[in-house]
């Protein structure tokens, strides 16, 4: 257990590198492949109903973690380094923080340059958002929302899980995401089909979320702003975004950064009223590099973080089985 928990830090460290100095893979990423075969199986298990959708999801989920869990069987064969192996693996292709902050600053360059079509064509690399609807300062607003939610989602969530359990762990809430992102929509036509990956989305995201809140808070100084707005935002703002764990990421980095984020959201299927998150003036295209700034900050608090609970967790697992040991005498 305490090599199981070791290797796991490593693998979730070495996977971190990995993404910052590599970002996503540019071909035959697996997470596109996966969302292929989603959208596969859709055409089969669609029906506008809840049920089908917790099929829908479950076949989809439990493949993944049943195949990680395989792969992971396999790989403690090799010993540490074998696992160590699989789990920087795992995790390189879970996190998605390199790729996000980088389109950010593509995006910053973009309005900086008065090229709103350029800016426009970005949009759907970071949120659901209806582009055309979109000015310069609607832009700006969508890409600091969407990097901190995402901060969130695409590094803190995979490396808690890559700390908790490992490749099956860190592959299973890539699929839960994936699955909220591609149909956990309030739509017609996900509203029921949609159902259960939003709230699987919503639970696995619990303790990741509330993690990134605390690293915003400590981050803060870092893009000039107080641990103590931070901290009223969250407080304050958190509980009325629709989303459980959105809100508390972008509520505490609105706070870290000093504006002010929600309002009017306009998507494909229909318009959304934010509630407003956080004091100060709205997003201006400084704050694209400043939300960028923090969300590193907050990723590299995230994986060390992680390291020393993967530690802890096979510190643990090592003391239950000695204790059950101790009880067969």
């Amino acid at each position: 257990m305490r090599r199981r928990g070791t290797a796991r830090a490593t693998g979730l460290l070495l996977g971190y590198a990995a993404d910052r100095m590599l970002a996503d893979p540019v071909r035959l990423h697996p997470v596109a492949g996966f969302g292929r075969a989603a959208a596969a199986l859709e055409r089969t298990t669609y029906r506008d109903r809840r049920t089908a959708g917790a099929v829908h999801t479950g076949l989809l989920v439990g493949a993944v973690v049943g195949g990680s869990a395989v792969a992971a069987r396999v790989a403690s064969r090799a010993g540490w380094v074998g696992e160590t192996a699989l789990v920087a693996v795992a995790t390189w292709t879970a996190l998605g923080g390199t790729s996000l902050t980088r389109v950010g600053a593509r995006m910053a360059e973009e309005l900086a340059a008065d090229d709103l079509a350029g800016a426009r064509d970005l949009v759907p690399s970071l949120c659901g958002r209806d582009p055309k609807s979109l000015d310069p300062a609607g832009i700006a607003r969508a890409t600091v929302e969407s990097v901190a939610e995402n901060t969130s989602d695409a590094t803190v969530a995979p490396l808690v899980w890559a700390a908790i359990a490992g490749a099956p762990g860190v592959l299973g809430y890539r699929a839960v995401n994936t699955l909220d992102a591609m149909i956990g929509y309030r739509s017609p036509k996900y509203l029921r089909f949609g159902w259960a990956a939003a709230r699987l989305d919503d639970v696995v995201n619990l303790v990741p979320a509330r993690l990134t809140g605390v690293l915003a808070v400590v981050s803060a100084p870092v893009v000039g702003g107080a641990p103590r707005d931070a901290i009223r935002a969250w407080r304050r703002d958190a509980a009325a975004h629709p989303s459980p764990n959105a809100g508390v990421a972008e509520a505490s980095m609105a706070g870290a950064l000093g504006v002010r984020l929600g309002g009017r959201t306009e998507y494909p299927h229909g318009v959304e009223h934010r509630p407003e998150l956080g004091d100060g003036p709205a997003p201006r295209i400084a704050d694209i590099g400043r939300v960028a700034r923090l969300s590193g900050a907050v990723q590299t608090g995230a994986a060390l973080v992680s390291a020393a609970l993967a530690v802890a967790v096979g510190e643990l697992g090592l003391r239950r089985r000695q204790g059950r040991g101790l009880g067969r005498r």
